[in-house]
């Protein structure tokens, strides 16, 4: 493709070259520039693309797009200046890719917890309707029956365009996405025609990254901001900043909640380990998930079939047979009857949901069983938080690594101790190596009691000095569930 052609909804501020310079691929990494490519220079978190210009030339890079000239400038390369390169490496990836968003039905949900359940749950909902659909998700990206490995919750604009294009060649209908918060303030889904956004909740998690709620808050609220009229925007109505999604939004703004008013209501009716009776909308339906948090993720995903024009009775016969996304409060059962339930919960509001839900399903004599520990290199102010809320909520805690990355994990352990009550210490012990923590909660545990296994959910690996060593919690469980069969 020419620059020219790619550059044709690009404010260009400046250039060198020529722009009829025909493009053979988009590189955010200078380590992947080939022949003919057009490297994107971008300001990241943690690195500057701006020093990996001469990299991306050497690897045969024939066109720059950047911020800022460097003070070598080669005569053979083509270098365009622009006031945003982050935003013009996502309008260039979908025209590059021949604007995929465009020709499928992509909906983003957003928000702190929820958004792998709901994207999931939309992608099985629609896939029952017998829909060809896409997903793209923390846990994994699929094209229809087609598996594709996740390495990030929302994928850069490379990847994410190429990704759609493979799904609208395959003949997808419909696309569901999670949408970061990163993954909007660094423009990852600039260039993206969206047919509605969800909105979950927001709650404490990734201030390492906004520094402040405020500024994550305005993160979300982005993607609403940036729907266009034919899109829709449905928001939870029940969080105190779900109509602060709406506020400047253009889409059709719609709600869900079960508390307050809204387009879209819910009741639960009986609540059960294996499931729970929903009134939605004033028909019941007997669904396989749990929970007051998972009412309001199946209520979302209703809420958006509808709005794509799905048939109520259909819809909600389709729910009643789905099951959520791995590793969101997934059930295990020993022989000895002690119950397992392993969830990715990995922010305070998050383990609270999760613990209610087990308080409220619990019969009498039942304990609670928590092993919790908090990601290394990550938003340190939550590690307190989190184990205040485990030691309260639960009959005992065994506090202990999640991925501690380049972190010692007897510091973060520590850190954790910090928020656990005087009156909860005795009830609280600290083991670091997980697979043993696991194992001292199931050895601590009667029949009948209950183990939750948090943190971790879907990931099959553990992050330790930038060494992804595998560990699977629902794969130790199971393994102890056999030795004491």
């Amino acid at each position: 493709m020419l620059l020219k052609e790619l550059l044709h909804a690009i404010p260009v501020i400046d250039y060198r070259g020529s722009l009829e310079t025909e493009v053979s691929s988009l590189c955010l990494d200078s380590r992947k520039a080939v022949q003919g490519s057009a490297f994107v220079a971008v300001r990241g978190h943690q690195t500057d693309g701006h020093l990996f210009v001469a990299k991306a030339i050497e690897l045969g890079a024939s066109v720059v797009v950047l911020e800022e000239l460097p003070e070598e400038i080669k005569e053979d390369v083509v270098y365009v200046v622009v006031g945003d390169s982050s935003y013009t490496l996502g309008v260039m990836a979908s025209t590059f890719y021949g604007n995929p968003s465009s020709k499928l039905k992509l909906v983003g949900v957003t928000g702190t917890n929820g958004k792998t359940t709901v994207a999931t749950l939309l992608f099985n909902l629609f896939s029952k309707l017998g829909f060809h659909v896409g997903l793209l998700s923390t846990v994994q990206n699929q094209i229809a029956e087609r598996v594709i490995a996740a390495t990030h919750t929302t994928p850069d604009p490379i990847s994410l365009n190429s990704l759609l294009k493979e799904m609208v060649e395959d003949g997808c209908d419909y696309c569901f996405m999670e949408v970061s918060s990163h993954a909007i303030v660094q423009q990852r889904i600039a260039g993206l025609k969206f047919a509605g956004g969800i909105f979950t909740n927001i709650t404490h998690d990734h201030l390492d990254f906004h520094g402040t709620f405020a500024n994550y808050i305005k993160a979300k609220k982005k993607f609403f901001d940036d729907l266009d009229r034919y899109a829709f925007a449905l928001t939870n109505i029940d969080d105190k900043n779900g109509s602060v999604m709406l506020q400047n939004t253009f889409a059709h703004k719609k709600t869900y909640g079960l508390h307050q008013m809204a387009d879209f209501k819910a009741k639960i009716l009986e609540s059960h380990f294996d499931g729970m009776l929903l009134q939605v909308d004033g028909q019941e339906v007997w669904v396989k998930l749990v929970g007051d948090f998972n009412a309001y993720n199946l209520l979302a995903v209703y809420g958006a079939a509808i709005l794509l024009e799905q048939e109520t009775v259909k819809v909600l016969m389709a729910l009643s047979e789905i099951t959520g996304a791995e590793g969101r409060f997934e059930t295990l059962k020993s022989a000895t009857g002690v119950v397992a339930i392993v969830d990715y919960a990995h922010t305070p509001d998050a383990v609270e949901n999760v613990l209610e839900t087990i308080g409220s399903l619990r019969k009498t004599g039942q304990q609670i069983f928590t092993v919790l520990g908090c990601g290394g290199d990550r938003d340190k102010t939550k590690r307190p938080e989190m184990a205040e809320v485990a030691s309260r909520l639960s009959d005992k805690v065994v506090l202990t690594s999640d991925n501690p990355r380049t972190e010692d994990p007897g510091t973060i352990i520590k850190e954790m101790e910090v928020g656990v009550p005087a009156d909860k210490k005795k009830n609280v012990f600290s083991i670091t190596d997980r697979r043993e923590a696991i194992r001292a909660a199931f050895h601590l545990a009667q029949p009948g009691d209950v183990i939750l296994v948090a943190g971790k959910g879907h990931e099959k690996y553990q992050d330790i000095n930038g060494v992804k060593n595998h560990f699977d919690d629902k794969e130790e469980l199971i393994k102890i569930f056999n030795e004491h069969n």
